[in-house]
């Protein structure tokens, strides 16, 4: 079983939440996610950079990530996220879906 942190902009986390039940239900993986807390919540500065310290560890951990670029959107976190994976051999797959 493979595991994949998944990546992608916090306006796909309903849709991300989705893809993650659909990747670990019908392919068999083991998603990380870093989808947190209520919608509307607002993180602190302090704790998005606690949250970027443990999603990157998440992909440390795992054998790659799940990039989910709906409409084919790829934020600047999320293209650092892509080349720091990239940059330590992890398998990127990307989601690709309007």
């Amino acid at each position: 079983m493979k595991t994949y942190t998944l990546c992608g902009s916090m306006r796909f986390a309903r849709q991300m939440r989705a893809i993650a039940y659909e990747l670990e239900t019908t392919k068999g993986y083991s998603i990380l996610q870093c989808v947190y807390g209520a919608d509307d919540a607002a993180p602190t500065e302090e704790e998005r950079e606690l949250l970027a310290k443990a999603h990157y560890r998440k992909i440390d951990l795992s054998d790659g990530i799940y990039v989910v670029n709906i409409g084919g959107y790829i934020g600047e976190a999320v293209r650092r996220e892509i080349e720091y994976a990239g940059a330590r051999g992890k398998e990127i797959i990307y989601h690709c879906r309007e």
